[in-house]
This record gives structure tokens, sequence and C-alpha cells, in this order.
């Protein structure tokens, strides 16, 4: 499965590079130092965790695709694991690919969201023999989590004011509230598992201050018609899961709405000045670039576009269709010599 996940990451990317070419600027604070760099031919390329959870704020439909395509900067596309609500599924083509890839559907309703998340996060919770000590490892993963649970629009981030509004929360500007559940499960399912939680805040470039990003950005008008953003900001950091209060419940929604408003606040800058901050400064390691990715490397960022490594990867694409034609026309030889 991990070698057709990747196949289809893959695809994924080679349509964006080819159909909607789309900048990236990825930042980070100083938990990130090390983490990310820029290969000798210009593309992202990040050191992260081999197992961790993914947090990320819920722009627009396409914001999974960004962050797999991170995955890829990673060699990590073909472990990735997203959770994603239900309707989902039943996009044509894209949506059939998810559920054959494993990724978690959510019909936010926890009496029958919590026994279908437990069975696919124990799946995640497998070992192999490791390599260099002999000792059992855990498989490599990385589970990408929107607690929003929702994308954000005009209708979501009403009804998320006004839930807030109730419980004495300020409204945020630029995200819906978080719901703590599903990301508290997974947390604790995965303690002992998964050292580190990352969390990507991602901003859309193009729409006008105020506006609402799933107005202009869509997977129709990104692949179909050709309107990709401008340029997709991404700012990333890490928490070490030792310290996030995982034994009771309110005390990690506290945690949690706190790392959204510290998140607003970076929208906010994002929006004002046309990127996020950067703690970042002196600790990319760079090649052969050009002098626009240069001066961005020596402030902290890292701008690229989402492509990939070697056009020769297309060959992986072409293997399995040739492999699925196979399969196919053995089935049919076989079924006409038994009739």
């Amino acid at each position: 499965m991990a070698f057709t996940k990747q196949s289809f990451a893959l695809v994924i990317t080679a349509l964006t590079q080819l159909g909607c070419p789309t900048v990236v600027c990825v930042s980070g604070d100083k938990s990130m130092i090390g983490q990310i760099h820029l290969t000798e031919d210009g593309r992202l390329r990040t050191d992260f965790s081999e197992r961790l959870v993914l947090m990320a704020n819920h722009q627009v439909y396409t914001d999974w695709i960004y962050l797999w395509w991170v995955a890829y900067s990673n060699r990590m596309h073909g472990r990735i694991y997203i959770i994603l609500k239900e309707s989902l599924k039943y996009i044509p083509i894209i949506g059939q690919g998810m559920m054959f890839y494993g990724f978690i559907f959510m019909a936010r309703k926890w009496m029958s969201d919590k026994p279908r998340l437990q069975h696919r996060l124990e799946k995640l919770k497998t070992r192999h023999m490791g390599s260099n000590s002999g000792s059992p490892a855990f498989d490599p993963m990385w589970l990408l989590i929107f607690p929003e649970g929702t994308n954000l629009s005009i209708n979501t981030k009403r009804r998320s004011d006004e839930y807030g509004r109730k419980q004495g929360f300020a409204p945020l500007k630029h995200e819906v509230l978080p719901r703590s559940t599903g990301l508290f499960f997974c947390l604790q399912q995965l303690r002992g598992t998964v050292d580190w939680v990352y969390d990507c805040t991602v901003a859309y470039a193009g729409p006008p201050k105020g506006s609402f990003p799933d107005k202009y950005f869509t997977l129709r008008s990104t692949y179909l018609q050709g309107r990709p953003p401008k340029c997709v900001n991404m700012h990333w950091r890490r928490f070490a899961i030792s310290d996030i209060p995982l034994d009771d419940q309110k005390e990690f929604d506290t945690w949690l709405r706190a790392r959204w408003v510290e998140k607003d606040q970076l929208l906010d800058q994002c929006f004002e000045t046309g990127r996020f901050p950067s703690e970042l400064a002196g600790s990319i390691e760079l090649g052969k670039v050009s002098e626009e990715q240069k001066a961005a490397s020596a402030a902290g960022y890292v701008e690229t576009h989402v492509q990939l490594g070697h056009w020769a990867e297309i060959r992986q694409i072409f293997s399995i269709l040739a492999g699925v034609a196979s399969l196919c026309k053995l089935s049919q030889n076989l079924w006409g010599l038994w009739h």
C-alpha cells in the first residue's frame, strides 16, 4: 500500500507542477531549526520525525494536498494517514483513492467515529524489526488531523463564533475554534509510540483581507480551471508530547485553544506583511539556488514550488498502471480458459 500511496502523491504533485504551478513559502520557529532546507536544485527538503502527529488549521479543501507534498519532501508520502470529514470520500477518483490508502473519515458523531478511529490507530502502532538494534521498532507514520473539523467559511466561522461566545471564548479572526476530542483521543492512543506533535499554520495569498479563501480556491478552481493560489504560506513548529497535558481533557482543551490563539496571531501577521515570521535565519542548508532563494533563506524562509524531485519518478506511476493492466489481462485469459 505504501508504494501505491507514494504513486498517488506523485500524480498529485505532477498535476500541480504542470497544471497549476504553486509557490510555497515555508518558515518556522526555533523548534524547527535543522529540519527545513533547500536542495541543490531549489526544492524543499525536510528532516522531520518518521513518526509524528501533524495538526493544522483548515483553510480550504486543498490544504491536505500541500501537506502531503511536504511529506513527499521528507520521503514520507507513502506513510501519511489523513483524518478527513466523511463527505470527502465521495469525491470522484480522489475519494476512492483516499479510502484505499487507509485515510480516516469522520462523520463528526463521536459515538460512531470513536470505534472506527480506535481501530485505525491500533493499526498505526504496528512494529517491524529494527535494522540497527535488532529490536522491534514502530513503523514510520505521519497522522494528519485538522482539529477544527471543517474548513473556514462564512457559515463555519459564524457557528464557531456563536459557540465561542456561549463558552466565554474570544472569537478568532482567521480560524474557527478547534475541537479537542479527536486529537486528544489520537494522542492518548499513540502516547509512547510518537514523540512529537508538529503544527503547521497555512495561509493563502491572494484573497482580499477579511474574505474567506474557500470562495477563491477549491479543488475545481485549482485543478480544473487552472487558478491556484499565488502563494501557499506555511509556518511550522513542534511540541514534545511529553509536554502536552494528556491526562485531563479540559486541560488539553485549554492547551489546544492557546495554540490556536497563537496561530491566529501568526495569520494576522502573514496577512499584514505577506508572510509568516521566521526564526530559521542562518539555519537553512542550501546549494546552488537563485539569488531570490538565497535572500529568502538568509531571512529564514524556503521559497520554492510544488514539484517532483525528478521526472523519472513518473516511471513509478506507469509501473503500477502496467501491473494493473497485466493483472487484468491475466484474469481475462484465465476466465477464458475456465469457460
